[in-house]
């Protein structure tokens, strides 16, 4: 596993940084809304000691070099409006899983692209990634936008693959490789 060191990753709009128990509040409002949570392959959350157990698991991830969840914020507020993330990491393969979520208010707006692209790229500069990978719910159209704006490609599906409230969910597969991303860092002619 990598060694994880505290990050801030700075965008135009957004501030991606270590998240502390001082966000439990935020990460319970995120993940109590049955719309940020309808694609995640799990219920809403109904009690803030969820949430406080899914901050000590980001920690302990932290501190394992396993994932690395980023709390995401405007830099203009200081509000944390959702969470991006790393997660599987696998040193000897250099590839890992992205996640991440958006508070409802700021869907649409062009966030989840800005943050991911910072992220991306510690990744792959950084971390020396050479593969990062999704796993979405296909009827996830905004999702599948903004992975593939960034680069992802869909490599396959799997019907039926996640029980979610007892209702069956499909899954598409999107990777992204160093190799697609590097041109994207290339200054226009």
């Amino acid at each position: 596993m990598p060694v994880l060191a505290p990050v801030e990753l700075l965008t135009p709009r957004l501030k991606l940084r270590w998240m502390t128990q001082a966000d439990v509040d935020a990460h319970f409002a995120l993940f109590s809304d049955p719309q940020v949570t309808r694609y995640l392959g799990r219920p809403a959350w109904t009690e803030r000691a969820q949430a406080v157990e899914a901050i000590d698991k980001v920690l302990a991830h932290y501190a394992s070099g396993e994932a690395m969840r980023l709390g995401v914020e405007l830099r203009a507020t200081g509000s944390l409006i959702g969470d991006a993330g790393l997660w599987r990491i696998d040193d000897a393969n250099r590839r890992c899983d992205v996640g991440y979520s958006l508070a409802r208010a700021h869907w649409g707006r062009g966030y989840a692209p800005e943050a991911l692209e910072a992220l991306l790229a510690y990744g792959f500069d950084t971390l020396g990634l050479n593969r990062i990978e999704a796993d979405i719910d296909p009827h996830n159209t905004g999702s599948q936008r903004v992975l593939e704006r960034l680069g992802f490609r869909k490599e396959g599906s799997m019907p039926e693959r996640w029980i979610v409230d007892g209702v069956s969910a499909d899954t598409a597969f999107y990777g992204l490789l160093r190799s697609y991303w590097e041109p994207r860092k290339q200054p226009a002619l």
